[in-house]
């Protein structure tokens, strides 16, 4: 299941319909529906280019649960899930590469430093179609222990390959008490889905969102079509893992959000 998943959304990213739809544009270019696709997909292009899709996109994803400002005096522990390191780029270059998602790590490393008898958990595998040549875990130990965090203070889940999984085997690691406070570090359009399945299995950790990639004031806004679709694939992601784990029951709501809103309770 965990390979067809990869696939399905391989194939739905908005630049990979783009490009299926461009081939078959051309496939059947002799045909009026065929250069209809052609013309289609160049309009599409060019509206990503003109407008701000991607942010319409990513921006109520990473305004779902508000970021924090102002620190909890107390907390029991702090989760932060996998997702910011190539684990298969680090492998090659044997050096941690950090990607779109590397503010996790390093705000990780901040909140440990400000509440030093917190219970600390780092939770990723690899997310990579291919499996057991690397994983997370092995390179962020490394990055961690040079900005500062002694590896030894951490519990390290090496095994997790989804959002699911990172919750689910965190949890059994620990088996975190009802009344105790956890903080939940992600990037913050990542982060609905992951409350989402951190409440379903009883886990009610403490939204910390980090690695916004959206804004509201669109001055100097990037003139980069392959920027923007990254940003647009991206956000199509986690739509589509709303979906797909609300349809298989990871989650109890197709959008998850903070308590304190109606819809949430």
């Amino acid at each position: 299941m965990f390979l067809i998943g990869k696939l399905l959304t391989m194939t739905m990213m908005p630049t990979a319909l783009l490009v299926e739809l461009l081939l078959l544009g051309l496939l059947f270019r002799r045909h009026r529906t065929g250069r209809m696709l052609v013309g289609g997909v160049a309009v599409l292009l060019a509206l990503c280019l003109v407008c701000p899709v991607d942010q319409w996109a990513i921006r109520p994803l990473e305004d779902r649960f508000p970021q924090v400002r102002t620190l909890s005096p107390h907390v029991d522990g702090i989760i932060v899930l996998g997702g910011s390191i190539d684990d298969l780029l680090s492998e090659d270059r044997q050096t941690p590469v950090t990607g779109q998602a590397g503010d996790r790590l390093t705000a990780f490393a901040t909140l440990a430093r400000h509440y030093p008898d917190a219970k600390l958990i780092f939770t990723g595998g690899s997310g990579d179609v291919t499996q057991g040549v690397t994983n997370e875990a092995k390179w962020a130990k490394i990055l961690l222990a040079g900005i500062g965090l002694p590896p030894e203070r951490v519990v390290w889940e090496d095994r997790s390959r989804t959002t699911r999984e990172n919750a689910t085997d965190s949890f059994t690691l620990v088996h975190p008490k009802p009344d105790e406070t956890w903080l939940l570090v992600t990037s913050a359009s990542h982060m609905p889905r992951s409350i989402g399945v951190f409440r379903r299995i009883g886990w009610n950790v403490t939204p910390y969102p980090v690695g916004y990639l959206s804004r509201e004031h669109l001055r100097a806004y990037s003139l980069s079509l392959g920027s923007r679709m990254a940003v647009l694939d991206w956000a199509a992601h986690e739509w589509i893992g709303l979906a797909a784990y609300r349809m298989r029951g990871w989650t109890d709501r197709l959008f998850p959000a903070p308590l304190d809103m109606p819809e949430a309770r």
